[in-house]
């Protein structure tokens, strides 16, 4: 797969899909790469040319020092849609990536089709929850946490029947970079967009997970009756619902982006 770099930092990205065909690029969450949108790859490559990337300080993209900003996180996908050429694009982003999401639509509406928001938040957390998990991570590192992440990433159901995966994609957090994590997790702590989502105007699709203790329902309502003429669509499932959920996800996505 290939590398962009960018101004301050190297962007590992994979790129598939027919030449020509509309740009998708999927945003991931906090501790996870561009592979946790495996499960959409059959369903959009032959439709779409899908950008995925990993986030600065995830994957084999390069952990700069930190803390780091949504905004900084939002840049590098203005950055890395310029070294590529690519004037206007499709963007789904889940969690983090949401974030990112809903940064992008109010600082570069215009390189923008549509949005899709998936199980994130204007707000999440708190400061102190944040920082609880920043000391955590730096103190016990990476599989300190992963037991607990896994339990809101998947619904309990979904962790019995789907073990293999839940295991898999353990590994991918356990394999995160520490340093980068936390810096990320900084961005997500001091990010608030609240008082400013009314701005959007990209046409937006906002998914919840209705078993999502980390973003809630109600955070999803939240956007989607803030952001104008937003739909909302709520799925059985936890945080990762691309997942946990991907046939009914990817049905909703193709509809919303193909409509």
């Amino acid at each position: 797969m290939p590398f962009a770099q960018l101004e301050d930092v190297r962007i590992h990205y994979d790129f598939a899909g027919p030449a020509g065909a509309p740009i998708l690029v999927f945003s991931n969450s906090l501790g996870a790469t561009l592979s946790m949108w495996d499960s959409q790859m059959p369903a959009f490559e032959k439709q779409f040319r899908v950008l995925r990337y990993d986030t600065r300080g995830h994957g084999q993209s390069s952990v700069t020092p930190g803390p780091y900003t949504i905004e900084q996180l939002a840049r590098d996908v203005v950055a890395l849609l310029d070294e590529l050429q690519l004037d206007r694009v499709y963007f789904c982003g889940l969690s983090m990536g949401g974030q990112t999401g809903m940064r992008l639509a109010l600082n570069a509406a215009s390189r923008f089709h549509k949005l899709v928001l998936c199980n994130t938040a204007a707000k999440i957390g708190t400061p102190e929850m944040w920082n609880t998990r920043i000391e955590g991570v730096r103190k016990g590192g990476m599989k300190s946490i992963s037991t607990a992440v896994m339990e809101r990433w998947f619904s309990a159901d979904y962790r019995e029947k789907s073990s293999d995966v839940v295991a898999t994609t353990k590994l991918m957090l356990e394999g995160a970079n520490p340093d980068g994590y936390v810096a990320n997790c900084a961005a997500i702590r001091d990010f608030d967009a609240r008082e400013t989502i009314s701005a959007i105007r990209v046409p937006t699709l906002v998914i919840a997970g209705t078993h999502d203790a980390a973003t809630t329902p109600a955070d999803g309502h939240y956007l989607a009756d803030h952001i104008a003429a937003a739909r909302y669509v709520e799925l059985n499932a936890a945080h990762l619902s691309n997942i946990e959920s991907r046939d009914r996800f990817n049905t909703e996505l193709s509809a919303f982006l193909l409509s």
